[in-house]
């Protein structure tokens, strides 16, 4: 039995590695690295008794002619390479490179491989777009509206809609939700992608050692019984579990626990964007945990686990909280992906992407008593909420699909046609004889005609728009006709907004009015 695996030196990737590397019935892996990835070195000597099974690839996804020597005579290709934030802000031709051209590389080489490996492939929660109380809970499903200039997002948008669509045999899309690992701390302090994260943000976490196991799980179970019907061509989100959903003010809040403080000791209401982020609870997540059984860590246990590993943390108790605010988190207002640095350097674009403009920014202020956090039982509007009901699935609050997307399996054209006017759009074939995988022609609101099968539409969440083929963000003006788009978008847009968001030939944020 012989595995490739894309970006085994990433956080996931080593996590995995640990996991996947005690099975008995793999022979051999592949792994795809960098030739200027030095992270390789250090893993190799932590493995060094499974020397014999490893074969490292040096290469690029990029390069078609290393996809193909990479997946030969594989039995299952594991994709966990992606250039993911703060690197992809820093460097977004790399998240091209990787996650949109390297995956269609990648694809195309398993396509036309004789032998197709089993490809199990990493996609994000970041797809989802931004979520707050309205509507913290989700589902595959649920429409794609990615966050305006997130590189990474529509990198990764692309690149699943390229694997839905491909004709390989046994495929998976398993939609990695928020992921705690042994560096995030060391980096989240060198960039202002920190500030990104809204203190109301909906976000449940799993550990990278979880996200490992589950890889694990899903190979030994598939080496000994046949999942075709349950896991093989479906999309699933890699959860943490219920006790794991909570908000961005208590991630950091947890955090900053370790240094005897908390997020109000070395936050201010103006440090972070108020909407724009990615992250959601997931209604489903238990469906990929009843399959594979691999959910175990709570954020409780992964920052006892820091602070145990990394003691040095706890210096910060004795050292005033002034301090570290302004020599670890402060002097971050430098950085070029930090609010601090837009509004200094009239960044129009992004003060009304992250903020809806200066003027909103510019109401924050210090004062955490004149602002509202759903942990203290405030939605973002100061309506009284609980936030413990609010956490709890059972009190979940889901979108209209327009069908019963939980007998999607037994969808009619009726279903199909409904679905697409709701979007603005239409159903272009004649026919549907219930096969969900095939290819249907569409058209959006736009009247721009493109192909999807049923699955991809109607299951895994997506819609053609501007942001499938160029870098540009209209979900304002696409809201004002799609309905499904709507229930989303407007939970943190308002109706008068008329926004077209998009990226020039360098990558420079920039926004223009559109017409009602």
């Amino acid at each position: 039995m012989q595995v490739a695996i894309t970006g085994i030196t990433g956080n996931m990737g080593q996590a995995t590695l640990e996991q996947v590397v005690k099975i008995d019935e793999i022979d051999k892996f592949k792994f795809l690295v960098l030739p200027e990835d030095n992270r390789i070195k250090k893993l190799l000597r932590k493995y060094k008794n499974y020397k014999d099974k490893f074969e490292i690839i040096d290469g690029n996804l990029k390069d078609m002619d290393t996809c193909v020597r990479l997946i030969k005579d594989c039995d299952y290709c594991i994709n966990l390479a992606a250039v993911i934030p703060p690197h992809s802000d820093q460097f977004p031709q790399k998240a091209v490179d990787c996650n949109e051209i390297g995956v269609n590389n990648l694809v195309s080489a398993i396509e036309n491989s004789v032998r197709q490996p089993k490809y199990i492939h990493i996609s994000t929660v970041a797809l989802y777009g931004n979520r707050n109380s309205k509507h913290p809970w989700g589902q595959v499903g649920d429409p794609l509206l990615v966050s305006p200039f997130d590189i990474y997002s529509a990198t990764k948008l692309r690149g699943e809609f390229r694997v839905l669509e491909s004709n390989i045999r046994y495929w998976a899309v398993l939609r990695q939700t928020a992921m705690l690992h042994i560096n995030m701390l060391k980096d989240n302090m060198s960039d202002g992608l920190m500030f990104h994260t809204c203190f109301n943000a909906p976000l449940e976490w799993a550990t990278a050692h979880d996200s490992g196991v589950l890889i694990a799980n899903i190979l030994k179970r598939d080496m000994r019984e046949d999942l075709s019907k349950v896991f093989w061509r479906h999309v699933f989100n890699i959860g943490g579990g219920e006790k794991n959903c909570i908000t961005g003010y208590d991630t950091l809040n947890d955090g900053f626990k370790i240094i005897g403080g908390g997020a109000k000791d070395f936050f201010k209401p103006y440090y972070n964007a108020t909407r724009n982020f990615h992250g959601m609870w997931f209604y489903d997540g238990e469906r990929l945990d009843q399959l594979f059984d691999y959910q175990k860590q709570t954020t409780d246990v992964y920052w006892q686990e820091i602070a145990k590993r990394y003691s040095y943390y706890r210096l910060g108790k004795i050292v005033p909280k002034g301090l570290i605010s302004t020599f670890a988190i402060k002097r971050l207002f430098k950085s070029k992906n930090s609010p601090a640095y837009w509004f200094k350097h009239n960044d129009h674009a992004k003060m009304v992407a992250y903020f809806g403009g200066e003027e909103n920014y510019n109401k924050l202020g210090k004062d955490w008593t004149k602002f509202n956090l759903l942990v203290e039982n405030k939605d973002e509007n100061g309506k009284t909420i609980d936030y413990q009901n609010l956490r709890k699935k059972e009190n979940a609050k889901l979108i209209y699909y327009y069908f019963d997307i939980d007998n999607y399996e037994n969808i009619t054209i009726k279903d199909l046609q409904n679905v697409a006017k709701a979007h603005g759009g239409q159903l272009l074939s004649k026919s549907y004889g219930g096969d969900l995988f095939e290819k249907l022609r569409w058209s959006t609101q736009d009247g721009e005609e493109f192909f999807a099968c049923t699955f991809t539409v109607m299951k895994a969440g997506h819609w053609f728009n501007p942001i499938y083929k160029e870098n540009v963000w209209d979900f304002d003006r696409l809201s004002r006709k799609d309905k499904i788009f709507a229930q989303i978008w407007l939970d943190s847009h308002k109706e008068g907004e008329n926004n077209r968001y998009f990226f020039d030939e360098n990558y420079n944020a920039r926004i223009e009015r559109t017409e009602n």
